[in-house]
């Protein structure tokens, strides 16, 4: 019997990438430090990589959905030469007083509701017991919590090193 897949989940801006502030195009990119490095390891130890992200900026008219998957393309591409894969980036693009009417909604895919990871649970038939989250803000770990993943808090820094110090060893 195959046993059911293991997954991460990370934020992506303060995450995976510096938060600038509204990043939507990959001139304006900048890696954490580690990033690359961490989704290649995870992918070589069969774990399927997400990112789940916030992404308000749309719905202030900032920039626009199409800008998001295709800075999401482009990040899975440096993900690739270095041998790492991230399986699906789940996004929000909604925001309760969102300057463009169809983004203004309250919905449980912007965090810290659950659904972005709840989605991914459903389609790749992970288990929560074989999830985790990394993330910077508290409502990255809320949205953990409500899906009932454990939500490790990054503060800066190496994000690979910080995965490595703190993600549980799983059974096989």
């Amino acid at each position: 019997m195959k046993s059911l897949p293991k997954a991460v989940f990370f934020d992506r801006d303060g995450t995976l990438n510096v938060d600038t502030g509204y990043v939507h195009d990959s001139e304006n990119l900048i890696w954490m430090p580690g990033a690359l490095e961490i989704v290649s390891d995870l992918t070589a130890a069969g774990w399927l990589v997400f990112v789940v992200t916030n992404q308000s900026g749309v719905a202030r008219g900032y920039y626009t959905e199409e800008e998001v998957v295709k800075l999401h393309e482009w990040m899975n591409k440096r993900f690739a030469e270095n041998g790492g894969h991230v399986t699906e980036f789940f996004y929000c693009p909604h925001l309760p007083e969102a300057k463009i009417a169809k983004y203004n909604i309250t919905c449980e895919c912007r965090k810290p509701g659950p659904q972005m990871i709840l989605k991914a649970f459903e389609y790749y038939n992970i288990h929560k017991n074989r999830a985790f989250l990394f993330g910077d803000g508290k409502r990255d770990i809320e949205a953990a919590e409500r899906a009932g993943i454990p939500g490790f808090l990054f503060h800066g820094g190496n994000i690979r090193e910080f995965v490595h110090n703190n993600l549980p060893r799983t059974k096989d």
